[in-house]
């Protein structure tokens, strides 16, 4: 995790130092001459989890809802997730007779922050925990399916649930709801500025791909959900450090859209130096297994469903490792008991004075390959061992990634066959190996064959934690914390401080914030 000082008094950090070509324009106080104008209750402003969960919400209330989403597709960031979802008080532990509370979730949260509890927002972690096992319900209303609950210390009790058939779930049936309920779903149209009338904020001004700009007034309010800024080098840089401009997000759209709309109101950002990254994943496969590509079909998740509960976990394992080795993150233990890093052109990384995510990071592609020998190899088959922690799986090991990922894993009788493998020079290889085998042994000790590699690995900022500074009811404040009239923030735009660890919590939150938001806005009334 990467932490720098915090910018400006306790948490909170406003516009100063944004350069003002991300600001300029995205205030407009009239409608541009020659737009359009349509009228709405309520807008919403991104198609992941958060903006789906905030436009069906507004439309479940009889409001005209439009939702906006600048790329071509539903989804967002949720739709990038594992797909866990963590709640407590569910019929998933329930049926397995297991007693929690949202009180007893709200307390466990503030455990996955340890020392950085401090710059916690105790309050929305408690909205949080208060509204997961309604929300939970929610989803599984709208068609969802789950297995687990799944233990994740050090939350006292299983809680986290994992979608099924994959994280794409979420778009198709929270897609399906809000056009259900009427929500008018703009695709690639981006919101370029908020309207704001007389201090409150009371439209949008957008650009539909090949159609031009149209301007839409809202009698509600306008719900920024947009999500986080790990794709924005420019953010990055301000909140951040300079290196991890160049490091590439997990999700290449998210550049902070909605962040930069709420600065350009007055709104501020809390804990916007708090965020997941340089960290070290495997790529995905250039072509999903076609279990990935399962439809969200109530056939197909009943029958996981069925097969989760009822299967043997030792035939079951192999399938469920299919949907969570996409994207997993090598563990640091690999490391410690002698695995090298090498760049793509098979030289040796060195390590010293730096972990492997800075390390990767650093290189011109921020992309590298973990080599090990035998002795190395044999000790990653078991446990405590494990290459990888595996969401709803619990830990992945060397043999699942032969099994799941021939992509990524590589093994060679000799350094040449490796070499040949990796398509590097086998005599830089070779030199790299040597050089490993006679260091630190806490950094490599790689013999001759048969030599095994994984990769490449691939430095990404996952997440940024910061978000909007918000109220309790999801009104973006500005820096006397006073709420923006007009003005709310769901997901990442409106976490406000609030440090989401462990597993399940960004999508509870997105999901959970969304539904608030959403009906907030309903009920404002800018006329």
């Amino acid at each position: 995790m990467t932490q720098v000082p915090v910018c400006g008094p306790g948490l909170v950090d406003g516009q100063p130092g944004i350069p003002h070509e991300l600001l300029g324009g995205r205030i407009a106080s009239a409608v541009p001459p020659g737009c359009t104008v349509e009228d709405v209750d309520v807008i919403v402003i991104g198609g992941g989890g958060s903006g789906l969960a905030a436009a069906s919400t507004a439309a479940a209330l009889g409001r005209r809802v439009v939702l906006f989403e600048k790329c071509p597709a539903l989804g967002g960031t949720t739709a990038w997730s594992v797909g866990s979802v963590s709640a407590s008080n569910t019929p998933h532990q329930r049926r397995e007779g297991i007693q929690d509370s949202p009180h007893d979730h709200w307390e466990d949260l503030g455990l996955f922050c340890g020392a950085d509890v401090v710059r916690d927002n105790r309050a929305l972690g408690r909205v949080l925990a208060d509204h997961a096992p309604e929300t939970f319900a929610w989803l599984l209303s709208s068609g969802l399916r789950f297995v687990g609950p799944t233990p994740e210390p050090p939350h006292r009790r299983p809680r986290m649930h994992n979608i099924l058939p994959n994280s794409k779930a979420f778009p198709h049936h929270l897609g399906r709801l809000c056009r259900k309920l009427g929500v008018r779903i703009e695709l690639e149209t981006r919101v370029d500025s908020l309207l704001v009338e007389q201090g409150r904020v009371t439209g949008v001004v957008a650009t539909r791909t090949g159609r031009g700009a149209v301007a839409w007034k809202a009698r509600g309010g306008v719900v920024l959900a947009a999500g986080d800024f790990a794709g924005s080098p420019a953010l990055k840089t301000h909140y951040a450090t300079a290196p991890l401009a160049t490091v590439d997000a997990m999700n290449p759209a998210s550049t902070g859209d909605g962040i930069l709309l709420g600065l350009a109101a007055g709104g501020v950002v809390r804990n916007g130096d708090h965020l997941r990254g340089p960290f070290l994943r495997f790529v995905p496969p250039a072509k999903p297994h076609w279990l990935q590509r399962l439809p969200p079909h109530p056939l197909v998740t009943g029958l996981m469903a069925w097969a989760y509960r009822h299967v043997p976990p030792s035939l079951l394992r192999p399938v469920l490792m299919r949907f969570v080795t996409t994207s997993l993150a090598p563990e640091a233990a690999i490391f410690r008991a002698g695995a090298a890093l090498v760049d793509t052109a098979g030289r040796l990384i060195d390590l010293a004075g730096r972990n492997v995510h800075d390390a990767v990071a650093a290189l011109p592609d921020s992309m590298a390959y973990i080599v090990f020998d035998v002795r190395t190899a044999k000790l990653f088959t078991s446990w405590p061992n494990y290459v990888s922690t595996a969401p709803g799986v619990a830990y992945a090991y060397l043999d699942d990634y032969r099994r799941t990922r021939a992509d990524i894993f590589h093994e060679g009788a000799t350094v040449a066959e490796l070499a040949a493998k990796l398509r590097v020079d086998v005599r830089t290889l070779a030199d790299s190996m040597a050089a490993a085998g006679s260091g630190d042994k806490a950094v490599s000790q790689v013999t001759d064959g048969p030599l095994y590699a994984l990769g490449p690995a691939k430095a990404y900022v996952v997440f940024t934690n910061g978000g909007l500074d918000v109220s309790l009811r999801l009104e973006v404040l500005d820096s006397n914390g006073a709420p923006i009239p007009g003005l709310f923030a769901a997901g990442s735009n409106g976490q406000g401080g609030l440090l989401l660890e462990g597993h399940g919590h960004h999508l509870m939150w997105a999901f959970a914030s969304g539904r608030l938001a959403g009906r907030h806005a309903a009920y404002a009334s800018t006329r």
